[in-house]
C-alpha cells in the first residue's frame, strides 16, 4: 500500500444518493405534468404513437396492483413496508464497491420513494405509461416504477458479469 491507494474500497454512496434524488424528481416531475397539465380538465387517453399512450391509472396496492385494497390504512402499511426496503437498500448502497451497483439500488431506492410520495399524498400510486400490442396492454406504470425495474435488472446482470471479473 502506498499514499495514492487506501485500505478501505471505494465507497459509491453518494453516487447512489444523487442517483436516487435524480429518479425521484423525475419521477414527481413527470407525475405533475400528467396531473395539472396533461389530464386537465378531464383524465382522458392521449394517443402518442400506435403502440403508446398516457393514460392516468389509480394504483391501490402494489406492482400490477397486488394488495390492493380499499382499506384508509392501506396507503401507510405499504410506506412503511417501502421505508423498511429503503433503509434496508441504503445499508447495503453504503457498501457497494461498484458503480453498477450504486446506480441499480439508487434507481431502487428513487423508484420506493417516488412512489411512497404518491401514496401519502394520494393514497394511491398514479401510474400514466401504456404500452399495448392492438388491443392487449401492458399494466400501466410510471418513472418510479422503471427505476425500480431497471435497478433490478442492472442487479441481475452486475450478478452475472461481478463474478467473471474476479476469475
Amino acid at each position: 500500500m502506498n499514499a495514492f491507494t487506501s485500505a478501505t474500497p471505494r465507497s459509491y454512496t453518494l453516487f447512489g444518493l444523487i442517483v436516487a434524488v435524480a429518479v425521484v424528481v423525475l419521477d414527481q416531475l413527470s407525475k405533475w405534468w400528467i396531473l395539472d397539465v396533461v389530464m386537465q380538465p378531464i383524465p382522458h387517453v392521449v394517443e402518442v404513437t400506435p403502440f403508446f399512450n398516457l393514460v392516468l391509472v389509480w394504483n391501490y396496492g402494489v406492482s400490477f396492483g397486488t394488495f390492493a385494497s380499499g382499506a384508509s390504512y392501506m396507503p401507510f402499511v405499504l410506506s412503511g413496508i417501502a421505508a423498511v426496503i429503503t433503509v434496508s437498500l441504503i445499508f447495503w448502497l453504503r457498501q457497494a464497491e461498484r458503480r453498477l451497483v450504486a446506480l441499480a439500488i439508487g434507481f431502487i431506492i428513487g423508484g420506493a420513494i417516488g412512489n411512497v410520495v404518491d401514496r401519502l399524498r394520494f393514497g394511491a400510486v398514479a401510474d400514466f405509461l401504456d404500452f399495448h400490442i392492438d388491443s392487449w396492454h401492458f399494466w400501466a406504470f410510471n418513472v418510479a416504477d422503471s427505476g425500480i425495474s431497471v435497478g433490478v435488472a442492472l442487479l441481475l446482470i452486475d450478478s452475472l458479469v461481478a463474478g467473471r471479473e474476479k476469475s
